[in-house]
């Protein structure tokens, strides 16, 4: 019997974990999202990304963290209402080409970006940003092959 080779996709990476993103509804109140940063920093969990969508009633975080299960853990003892979904976060090395190379990249997919946003870390000095798209794995794996370097989540965590 022969030994079958292991598949990855982009997104697998034997050393890191994908990279996810908890959303937090906030009330619309002046203080809300201090007051959840604060929250997280006196749990040495470090906000590396974030995306602020405001509403008349609510805001929406979405936060990319240095630990997002024990920030998860946290919010659900805290009662603070959240979700979580897997980002990608690529490295844009080459500015507006590698920007471009990326769009091109998901559009030959036929992949849509749902948002998008930078991250505020930089482990490479190299700009950062975080894409949730339509397909991740299929997005993941058409970014890879275009040569773009896409990062995890222990590579963010530090």
């Amino acid at each position: 019997m022969q030994a079958q080779e292991a598949t990855t996709t982009a997104t697998d990476n034997p050393v890191n974990t994908p990279v996810r993103q908890l959303s937090v509804f906030l009330h619309n109140r002046v203080g809300a999202l201090m007051a959840l940063v604060k929250l997280l920093n006196e749990h040495q969990i470090e906000v590396l990304g974030l995306s602020i969508q405001e509403t008349t009633e609510m805001t929406l975080a979405r936060l990319v963290l240095s630990d997002p299960e024990s920030a998860e853990t946290l919010f659900m003892e805290r009662g603070i209402p959240h979700t979580s979904c897997r980002v990608i976060v690529v490295e844009i090395r080459e500015g507006a080409h590698n920007l471009s190379l990326c769009l091109s990249a998901l559009l030959a997919a036929e992949i849509n970006i749902q948002f998008s946003y930078p991250l505020m870390a930089r482990p490479g000095n190299w700009p950062l940003l975080v894409l949730h798209v339509d397909e991740i794995e299929v997005g993941a794996d058409a970014l890879h092959q275009s040569g773009l370097k896409l990062l995890g989540q222990g590579d963010l965590s530090r």
